[in-house]
């Protein structure tokens, strides 16, 4: 990898890393039970990506209402199906649980099962 094309990666990574934190900021009250933050408890899977594939200048840029809950929700990799993204990106990492769950949608990381049927079809 290049020294321009790393720096395009570590580049994105602190943008993203400022917008979370503003981000943070944010406060919801009901019905509002559960926000989920790939970017911190997926973080090294979602950083693999962006150093991965987010490495040089792109002319195309995909984006998403929010993260899927059995794709970006599970490994931080947007429009990323857990199968697609371990086995087809040959991404993996860590994934820790965030402090709150909904009851419906537990993250799993990569133990996950379920399809992220819009990560199968990019």
């Amino acid at each position: 990898m290049s020294v321009v094309a790393e720096q395009v990666g570590v580049g994105m990574l602190e943008i993203e890393d400022e917008l979370s934190e503003q981000l943070e900021r944010l406060t919801f009250t009901p019905p509002v039970h559960t926000v989920y933050k790939p970017l911190v408890y997926a973080s090294e899977p979602h950083r693999q990506y962006v150093m991965k594939y987010g490495n040089s200048k792109k002319s195309l840029l995909l984006v998403g209402m929010n993260p899927g809950p059995f794709g970006m929700a599970q490994t931080g990799v947007p429009f990323g199906d857990i199968q697609c993204v371990r086995d087809f990106l040959s991404i993996s990492g860590d994934v820790t649980k965030p402090g709150v769950e909904h009851p419906r949608r537990p993250v799993k990381g990569f133990a996950c099962l379920r399809r992220e049927v819009s990560g199968t079809r990019l």
